[in-house]
């Protein structure tokens, strides 16, 4: 059984910074790629960022393309979203997911972590 748990989640203004962690139990964490996705109040999941398991490729959505930044260090099966320039609409849950890479080379999750809260104040 994968187990996925992000923190770093909570409160800050508009403008402000997150970092977002998720970690992996497991040897194989490193032989997987990872993504992040979101799911704001009252909306559906979303794709935010993904990374091949070496961590030599990056995919992002283009809304927060140049503000967050998806990275990994597999020493500590570990992922993380640095997120910049936060806005009220990143406001979501954000979940960590591992996963490969599926038709159209999209990031396809196969386990997913339990969430965690950001919320932007205006």
């Amino acid at each position: 059984q994968v187990q996925l748990v992000e923190t770093g989640g909570g409160l800050v203004q508009t403008g402000g910074s997150l970092r977002l962690s998720c970690t992996g139990a497991g040897r194989t964490f490193s032989s997987y790629a990872m993504g992040w996705f979101r799911q704001p109040p009252g909306k559906e999941r979303e794709f935010v960022a993904a990374i091949t398991w070496s961590g030599g490729s990056t995919y992002y959505a283009d809304s927060v393309k140049g503000r967050f930044t998806i990275s990994r260090d597999n020493a500590k099966n570990t992922v993380y979203l640095q997120m910049n320039s936060l806005k009220p609409e990143d406001t979501a849950v954000y979940y960590c997911a591992r996963g490969g890479w599926g038709p159209e080379g999209l990031f396809s999750p196969d386990y997913w972590g339990q969430g965690t809260q950001v919320t932007v104040s205006s």
